[in-house]
């Protein structure tokens, strides 16, 4: 029987996945690097690692694992991999697109609702019994609202067909006009912000995207707009955010992500006007199977000397 290879997963993996990579690799797992003592050993032989989304891969890790040849993120997001250094290695790097597309784009069509008509707010109101004193206030209409998306890849595109459905205007901001659209597009978030009701925000994290929506943006965005992330809780400069809605500057916000996750701003946790979710855009059992099963074939592809199937952007 031929040894199996030295696989290291960092961060919290779902137990269905870590199930299957203990069954074909020799398993060790950590949660934060740089690698621990219990895996020092094994170092030198670990050719592959697993992550996902949030884990961090960093070069200071790389560079203490100098067999790697193949990090493959449980997730599409993968700015907690030091890319660079992965490409000064020749390592590659895999991701999980398309899979999670749907649930994350429906995800987001939620929270807008949910923002926009108070829905988590009026069932708390029921609960509490206040119905019997009076009605429940007036709140947003969705359909034909001004919608922006901040970055129009495939979810952004998922979450735009969506919107369509409710009849509303769609404009964008990304790095790069699409040429395969028809929407406005504007080469700045707050130029966006000022130009629609609801600012969407899906684009990638990173050092190249931290902060994007600052207070300038949510001052475009403006006393009747609303913000809805569903991207990178970096993207999104939470300071600036909650002096936003503490000072009445936007309408409100919907959030699946957040800064320092699992922990959320104590200032967001009270207020009507903020909708809040656990970072659960992909968190559908199906979803989650079909990601575990597109990180792992990566793996499999790669050392079985095939070509990967969902390697990172080039530009990534």
């Amino acid at each position: 029987m031929s040894k199996k290879i030295e696989l290291l997963a960092v961060g919290k993996i779902a137990p269905f996945y870590a199930e299957r990579l203990q069954a074909a690799f020799s398993y060790h797992h950590i949660l934060h690097p740089p690698a621990g003592d219990d895996i020092l050993a094994v170092a030198p032989q670990i050719r592959g690692i697993a992550g996902t989304g949030e884990s961090l891969i960093t070069r200071a890790l790389l560079e203490s694992l100098p067999a790697v040849e193949i990090v493959s993120i449980f997730g599409v997001g993968y700015d907690g991999v030091d890319v660079p250094a992965t490409r000064e290695r020749g390592i590659i790097v895999t991701h999980t697109p398309d899979v999670l597309t749907d649930e994350v784009a429906d995800l987001g069509i939620g929270l807008l609702l949910s923002i926009a008509r108070a829905i988590p707010e009026a069932d708390r109101f029921v609960r509490a019994g206040l119905w019997n004193k009076g009605p429940f206030h007036f709140t947003r209409r969705v359909g034909g609202a001004r919608l922006g998306i901040v970055g129009l890849g495939r979810i952004g595109r998922a979450v735009a067909r969506r919107a369509e459905a409710f009849g509303m205007r769609i404009a964008y901001c990304s790095r790069r006009p699409a040429a395969d659209v028809a929407y406005p597009y504007y080469d700045h978030p707050a130029k966006l912000a000022a130009e629609v009701d609801f600012l969407l925000v899906i684009t990638p994290g990173g050092p190249a995207t931290r902060g994007l929506i600052d207070a300038a943006v949510l001052t475009a965005l403006g006393p009747k707009g609303y913000l809805i992330n569903i991207a990178r809780g970096s993207v999104v400069d939470e300071a600036a955010l909650v002096a936003a809605l503490e000072a009445g500057r936007i309408a409100g916000a919907a959030l699946d992500v957040f800064a320092d996750e699992p922990n959320v701003p104590a200032a967001l946790l009270g207020r009507d006007n903020v909708v809040l979710s656990p970072h659960m855009a992909s968190g559908t059992v199906e979803t989650r199977h079909a990601m575990a099963a597109l990180a792992f074939d990566n793996l499999e592809a790669h050392f079985a000397g095939r070509p990967v199937p969902t390697p990172i952007p080039a530009e990534g």
